[in-house]
């Protein structure tokens, strides 16, 4: 008897061959270090430092040159830029002694006329500043006070000096006095010519909104105005120190214009020329400080 063989239909249905077994994870590659290229350096372009140092090296030669040659030529004997290099730095080893009231180093001089046109130029902007708003601002002011600024402002400061004398009866109150009456007008036409360039729009603005004086001199003419006021301010300075040393010269007492004055009386050449870079230099720095502070407080409009 043959037995049949039956199968199920799950042994019928194709079988899928055994997967191997899973290999262990190889471990990732290490990156390539990274070499860097050295890449070529551009040249330095030498020129703009040339022409920022190259002329004044020349000028300052001419100046020692032409110095030199007037020397040579003078029969009353002019000091030659190596004595006057030699006396400076016997001035300037000890610039603060002092052996009396009219004796007293160059340091102590530089000082004292800078105190005089430090309170003078101080008082003058006190009055000139104010002053120059209000005339600017009000057309009656500017109408009153412009002829009585045409008619003082030529007059030399020196001329000043003796109606100060007479004042005050002392030498140091009339240079301050003088330093005063030099810096005032400065001020007062910077200011009031930047008060009435002032555009009109900002104060029809400032009337629509019924702005108070004091809220227009704050919001509107102060910012508008500053830059003409730190022009006027940079003038007077200049004119300060110029100055104080004639009138030092003329009014004695510790200061470097009488300090030049009496270098003189002593036939001091060296040292003469020596307050002269002095004089100079002090003049430079201060200028130079004033310029600096216009450049911060000065805005350019910027243009789309």
């Amino acid at each position: 008897m043959v037995s049949a063989v039956f199968h199920s239909p799950i042994d019928a249905m194709p079988q899928a061959p055994k997967s191997a077994p899973l290999a262990a994870p190889r471990p990732a590659p290490e990156p390539a270090p990274v070499v860097a290229k050295s890449v070529p350096r551009a040249p330095r372009d030498f020129s703009g430092l040339w022409l920022r140092v190259l002329p004044p090296v020349l000028g300052i030669a001419l100046l020692i040159l032409v110095w030199e040659l007037v020397a040579m030529k003078s029969t009353t004997g002019f000091p030659t830029p190596l004595a006057t290099w030699q006396q400076a730095v016997q001035v300037f080893s000890d610039p603060f002694y002092s052996k009396g009231p009219n004796d007293q180093g160059v340091g102590w001089n530089v000082l004292s006329s800078l105190r005089r046109v430090a309170l003078g130029f101080g008082l003058a902007a006190l009055v000139g500043i104010p002053a120059g708003f209000a005339i600017g601002r009000f057309e009656f002011l500017s109408r009153m006070f412009n002829p009585l600024i045409s008619l003082l402002r030529p007059v030399s400061p020196l001329a000043w000096l003796p109606i100060g004398l007479l004042v005050f009866k002392g030498a140091n109150p009339a240079a301050i006095w003088t330093i005063f009456i030099c810096s005032i007008w400065p001020m007062i036409i910077n200011t009031a010519v930047g008060v009435q360039r002032v555009p009109s729009d900002y104060m029809n603005v400032a009337r629509v909104l019924d702005l108070s004086e004091w809220k227009i001199f704050t919001r509107i003419l102060f910012p508008a105005v500053l830059p003409y006021m730190l022009t006027g301010v940079r003038l007077a300075v200049g004119t300060a120190w110029l100055v104080i040393v004639a009138a030092e010269m003329l009014t004695g007492g510790v200061g470097i214009g009488f300090w030049v004055w009496d270098e003189w009386n002593n036939l001091n050449v060296a040292n003469i020329i020596i307050a002269i870079f002095v004089i100079g230099i002090v003049g430079l720095v201060l200028e130079f400080a004033l310029i600096k502070v216009a450049t911060a407080f000065t805005f350019e409009e910027v243009k789309s």
